[in-house]
């Protein structure tokens, strides 16, 4: 019979005492005194046997009635075990826990610190970005908006591909007047329009030739007499020079910007095959001259509006948008950013003048995806020193065009090659000596303004890693600044992904 299968309900006077009687308990003392050693070893074999089922005496101490201690019956059961539950961790809410920690930084040790602090830089603005990883190596006020000079082509260049498109031309026509036998030419803004004869090139490659447009006017004319010449250049609105540009260095003495009209030929240059050449002081004129040179007439010429929906006797086209860039780019061409800009400007819907740059040209960069915070567009040239960009929107740039986005590669052939090409090739004195070292590894755009010298581009480095980079060194500088910008170059190309920002 179990114990569990009747209820206890006292002492059964019938069973056997297990209290043990004292002669009982006299001779197992008497025992142990004789052998003690026998006795100990039992008692730890007992301990043994205990430890090993179980905390039996635990469990008899802490919970329900005391069992007896010792070995169990034949006919008692043995006690089924129960596994102890795994406690569920807790912490400490007075410890603190560490946090996952970070991926480790890679510690880059190629400075060019020393570089930096050379004085011909002037005050220096500079970014240096890995064009793979997306990650700023080298910054000093890089995020500072400053003037760009030339560099900012860059820029009217990605806004002239995005709104007017790369295969966008821009034409001159000619259409009939609201007289018999007048004639009205119609300045759509090509500054490439060439006043050379058939067979004789001028500066800018495959530029139409206002002798095309007067051959075709009298084909269409059909033998009838001009009578008068209308001048429609109300495309561009005055001021046509800049306000903050130096008219004598840049229109007389340097040659390199017009009065922008929307009606010129050859750039309005003395030379129409010169890169820099001086201009005159009514572009829209000279052009007008050679029409009538080619038309054979020296009819009344007068300045007015072309009729709505005049019939149409001659036009010519300039090469596409992509072509103007390249050249522009290489030769650092002001009149044909200008050109760009201002068409820019004219499409956004922002207006025909200087003062509607910025908003036109700042539209046209919207769909690249890089913040124009900070921007000013002032021109198109980067000739004003009142155009303002910092160089962290230059390096983003130029990973776009770097990976030829959007059309962009374009800008990226048309970039001037350190020791190789453009006005970074032979004999604008660039990446010679010391710097010679990153010579054909540097892409970049070039720039010079009063109390400013800037380069901003593309090096491919020493170690294979593309970096874009802007460099600005601005206030007193002088012509030595370009030689101090090679030398911060190189250091970068010679570092490559080891460049480091201390």
């Amino acid at each position: 019979m179990h114990e569990s299968d009747q209820p206890v309900t006292g002492p059964d006077p019938s069973a056997p005492s297990t209290t043990p009687s004292p002669g009982v308990a006299a001779g197992v003392m008497a025992t142990i005194r004789k052998h003690p050693k026998a006795w100990i070893a039992g008692a730890a074999a007992v301990v043994f046997v205990l430890l090993g089922t179980g905390s039996v005496a635990l469990g008899a101490t802490v919970g329900g009635p005391a069992a007896a201690v010792g070995i169990p019956s034949t006919s008692t059961p043995t006690p089924t075990r129960t596994a102890t539950p795994t406690p569920t961790p807790t912490v400490d809410p007075a410890r603190p826990v560490p946090a996952n920690q970070p991926a480790a930084t890679r510690i880059r040790t190629c400075s060019v610190a020393g570089l930096a602090a050379d004085g011909r830089l002037g005050s220096l603005e500079a970014q240096v970005v890995n064009a793979k990883t997306g990650q700023t190596l080298f910054d000093r006020n890089g995020v500072k908006p400053g003037p760009t000079a030339s560099v900012l082509k860059t820029l009217t260049s990605a806004a002239a591909l995005a709104t007017l498109g790369p295969d966008y031309r821009v034409s001159t026509t000619v259409v009939a007047g609201s007289t018999p036998g007048q004639i009205v030419i119609v300045g759509g803004g090509d500054v490439t329009l060439s006043r050379l004869p058939d067979g004789q090139a001028s500066f800018y490659t495959g530029a139409p030739k206002i002798q095309d447009l007067a051959n075709q006017v009298k084909q269409a004319m059909g033998g009838q007499q001009i009578t008068s010449i209308v001048v429609d250049a109300s495309l561009f609105g005055a001021p046509f020079w800049q306000p903050s540009w130096d008219e004598r260095e840049e229109r007389v003495v340097e040659g390199s910007t017009p009065y922008m009209t929307a009606l010129m030929v050859d750039g309005d240059r003395d030379d129409p095959t010169a890169v820099e050449s001086p201009r005159s002081t009514d572009p829209v004129a000279r052009a007008v001259q050679y029409l009538q040179q080619y038309l054979g007439t020296s009819v009344g010429v007068s300045q007015g509006v072309a009729p709505a929906g005049a019939r149409q006797l001659g036009v010519v086209q300039s090469q596409p948008v992509t072509t103007l860039i390249d050249q522009a780019m290489r030769v650092s061409d002001n009149t044909i950013m200008e050109e760009l800009a201002r068409l820019v400007a004219i499409k956004n819907g922002a207006g025909n003048t200087f003062d509607a740059l910025n908003a036109g040209v700042l539209a046209g960069l919207k769909g690249y995806g890089i913040d124009t915070a900070g921007i000013h567009i002032a021109d198109g040239s980067g000739l004003s020193a009142d155009n303002a960009v910092p160089p962290s929107y230059l390096t983003q740039l130029f990973i776009k065009v770097l990976n030829r986005q959007n059309g962009l590669g374009v800008v990226y052939d048309g970039l001037p090659v350190s020791g190789k090409s453009g006005t970074l090739g032979p004999g604008y004195n660039r990446f010679t000596g010391s710097s010679s070292a990153a010579r054909g590894a540097v892409f970049a755009k070039t720039g010079w303004i009063d109390h400013g010298y800037t380069l901003s581009g593309i090096v491919n480095a020493a170690d294979g890693t593309p970096l874009t980079f802007a460099v600005f060194a601005l206030g007193n500088v002088g012509d030595n600044a370009k030689q101090a910008i090679d030398s911060l170059v190189t250091g970068f190309y010679n570092c490559g992904d080891n460049l480091s920002n201390g």
